[in-house]
């Protein structure tokens, strides 16, 4: 029985397609640069293919084009269908396009012929952009910081508040970068920052509204993506937990986190704060690196990072700031006291 395909909004549509499965039949290309999580690339076209239908658009008008287009289509049809069955899931699919327009509405007609319920993107993954950016600017989420100088181990305590039961987004694990100009190193390529904002998106959906959710004091940037502005206005604003620890503990806790890494990657990562260092500080850094003394490139290195983090604290107006200094505490006990933090009406606290 020919099914008719049905088209969804954005929010109606994102929230029945989770844990469906989900085609996008976009270019190879436009997959990559940003896709709804999980969905799978089904392509309609190659990029090479859609750029030349794209220019005949222009160049002759949409008869043209159109024709160029189902020449294209034409061979890969009984292909795309036989994939698209191996991909059905309780005889449902979710497709979408750029715009909603003739890709995925084409391979939507297709694909009812064989009695799947087909839903449609109504207005396309550029209409679910728009969905996303809303809501990061609308959503009602109890969003709290956790900072603290370079060093003081915000990272490890912020999983082990996840492993405590504590909702966390972790930014630096989105955005496969650790925040610095050595924050890169021994780690996969960034996503661009419209995929980031995807992934971070898809994680704040997933999370209680109800519930506090913790993130990692981060600048605006983070390596080469960047935080989505909603989601930034609401971190300027959010209560604040700092962490403090001595300078030789922070030492130790970086040292640990790049020993691994060659002299030549520091050193390329050093040089992208040559400037700010300094010529004769960076030169020390640089020598230390070189003769494998990381505990002396690192103390020098954190005095520029210290007056950094001073600075863009400073730019913060949070609703609610705590203090919590540790040193040998296990780190359970840390992600224990910040979780109790959410809940509490204490202006400042210490375990000293």
């Amino acid at each position: 029985m020919i099914k008719t395909p049905q088209s969804l909004p954005a929010s109606v549509f994102y929230a029945a397609s989770r844990n469906q499965v989900i085609l996008d039949v976009r270019s190879p290309t436009e997959y990559l640069k940003g896709h709804i999580a999980g969905s799978i690339s089904f392509p309609l076209f190659s990029d090479e293919e859609r750029a030349e239908v794209g220019k005949l658009y222009k160049q002759n008008g949409k008869e043209t084009a159109f024709l160029k287009g189902l020449e294209f289509v034409g061979i890969k049809m009984a292909e795309m269908v036989k994939q698209a069955l191996k991909y059905t899931q309780n005889d449902k699919l979710y497709l979408y396009c750029w715009r909603g327009g003739m890709r995925s509405s084409s391979v939507a007609r297709l694909l009812s012929y064989t009695g799947i319920d087909v839903y449609l993107l109504e207005g396309g993954y550029k209409a679910y952009r728009q969905y996303v950016l809303h809501y990061f600017d609308t959503h009602p989420y109890d969003l709290y910081v956790l900072g603290g100088k370079t060093g003081t181990g915000k990272t490890q305590i912020l999983k082990k508040m996840n492993q405590m039961g504590g909702q966390i987004i972790d930014l630096e694990a989105l955005a496969n970068h650790r925040g610095s100009a050595f924050g890169g190193i021994m780690l996969p390529s960034q996503p661009s920052s419209e995929e980031f904002e995807n992934l971070l998106f898809t994680k704040l959906y997933s999370l209680s509204k109800d519930l506090p959710i913790w993130v990692e004091n981060e600048s605006r940037t983070i390596g080469s993506i960047f935080i989505p502005q909603g989601f930034w206005d609401r971190m300027m604003t959010a209560p604040l937990c700092l962490l403090s620890i001595s300078e030789e503990k922070r030492i130790q806790n970086l040292v640990a986190e790049y020993n691994q890494a060659s002299p030549e990657l520091l050193i390329q990562a050093l040089e992208k704060i040559e400037k700010k260092l300094g010529g004769v500080s960076f030169q020390q850094a640089k020598n230390a690196f070189l003769s494998g003394d990381v505990h002396l490139a690192t103390a020098i290195v954190l005095k520029y990072y210290d007056k950094s983090y001073l600075h863009s604290t400073a730019q913060r107006t949070p609703q609610k700031e705590w203090e919590l200094a540790y040193e040998e505490e296990r780190v359970e006990t840390i992600a224990e006291q910040i979780l109790l933090l959410s809940h509490s009406k204490e202006k400042s606290l210490s375990n000293e």
